[in-house]
């Protein structure tokens, strides 16, 4: 199989946006990746967009269709990717396999969501459907109580707290302070965490990621021609994907997501690298306790420790490990089809040293997490300078 790289990346800020709708915001993100890849347009060969329930939010089916129509790039194939909250992660993951096998060249990559349009209580049924709708949503087990059932479970079991919980949401609104692009660009205390208000006991309100509009892209070029549009091209050394049951109650533990821990070390075994030779990472923090599970799948720290190593800032930018120093899910906002390719902009801008205030330093290989529903999909992606 051929390497892969990124030549170009875009996003628009995450938020509401109540003024753009969900064309606007797949134009922008789009347009900024191509400028920023240095194409006229002509050259991409196909596109991938991530995009998780845009009849229910928005009105509108056949997105990959409305894609390349609003963006001119007729006649060329262009396919809507779903898999819940991990619809971006794959749909660059279909992207690098149509490279890495030779089909294509030049691939664009998209995510976008619009969420804001309908009312809270929509969006939670239609989230919900990213569990199972028989045994969970009908029930009336939205995705707080799900991920508030982890939680609980990891703080009998570990005596988790929901302070350590909580300060994976202050630090990842710290690292957003610093992100022009973030949801919400303001640092917040432990403190503040604790009187939020709970939303699924032991979750509460800043503990769990904000309903979101915008969109991210990037484009994806076979590594032997990248160097024509780019000078720093960002290596993707390896993509991996796994499933898990759809159910919560299926799982074998309610304390880990198998999904994170198959595909995390199908990733690093074929980059050939291991959890120490990562600096810096984008985690699904749907959910603080997300956070802390995630961290621990992925074989970063031992299980029942996320939240110990949270609280004692081993987390925090330029720490052990930089963990979402973007602000992750919480604090930059998680329009739901669209994070996964957020964290390959990331990625990028982060690689080529161009992060600003939150830049990781002495970064070498970054990775990506994106899960689908309580982990039911999990994609995981690695990432290096192309030097």
């Amino acid at each position: 199989m051929r390497q892969v790289s990124i030549i170009g990346a875009g996003m628009t800020k995450f938020g509401e946006h109540w003024e753009k709708s969900l064309r606007d915001l797949v134009t922008e993100a789009a347009v900024k990746a191509v400028a920023d890849a240095k194409l006229d347009g002509g050259e991409i060969e196909a596109i991938y967009g991530g995009c998780m329930a845009p009849g229910l939010f928005a009105g509108q089916e056949h997105v990959g269709a409305l894609i390349a129509d609003q963006l001119g790039m007729n006649p060329i194939p262009s396919t809507r990717v779903e898999a819940a909250c991990a619809s971006g992660g794959l749909a660059l993951r279909n992207a690098y396999l149509a490279i890495a096998s030779g089909a294509y060249d030049i691939v664009a990559v998209g995510g976008v969501e619009k969420m804001t349009e309908v009312t809270t209580e929509q969006t939670g049924v239609i989230l919900g459907g990213a569990g199972d709708q028989e045994w969970e949503l009908f029930m009336g087990a939205t995705f707080p109580a799900l991920y508030a059932l982890m939680a609980k479970r990891h703080m009998h079991d570990y005596g988790t707290t929901e302070e350590q919980m909580a300060a994976c949401s202050v630090k990842n609104h710290a690292n957003a302070v610093h992100n022009p692009y973030a949801q919400f660009q303001r640092a917040i205390t432990i403190d503040d965490v604790m009187k939020s208000g709970y939303v699924a006991d032991p979750l509460k309100l800043l503990d769990c990621s904000p309903i979101t509009d915008g969109a991210s892209a990037v484009i994806l070029c076979a590594t032997e021609k990248a160097r024509k549009y780019t000078d720093l091209p960002i290596s993707i050394l390896a993509s991996s994907q796994a499933s898990d049951t759809l159910a919560l109650a299926h799982r074998g533990s309610l304390t880990e997501i198998r999904a994170t821990k198959v595909a995390g070390e199908k990733a690093l075994k074929q980059a050939g690298l291991s959890q120490k030779d990562i600096q810096a990472a984008e985690v699904h923090d749907c959910f603080s306790i997300a956070e802390v599970m995630a961290i621990e799948d992925l074989g970063f720290f031992k299980k029942g420790t996320g939240g110990k190593v949270s609280a004692n800032g081993e987390t925090a930018l330029n720490s052990k490990l930089s963990i979402n120093p973007s602000g992750g899910l919480k604090a930059c906002g998680h329009p739901v089809g669209a994070t996964g390719v957020k964290q390959a902009v990331e990625a990028t801008v982060q690689l080529r040293g161009e992060a600003g205030k939150r830049q990781v330093s002495n970064l070498k290989n970054f990775m990506t997490h994106n899960v689908g529903g309580s982990g039911a999909t999990v994609a995981v992606h690695l990432f290096a300078r192309g030097d």
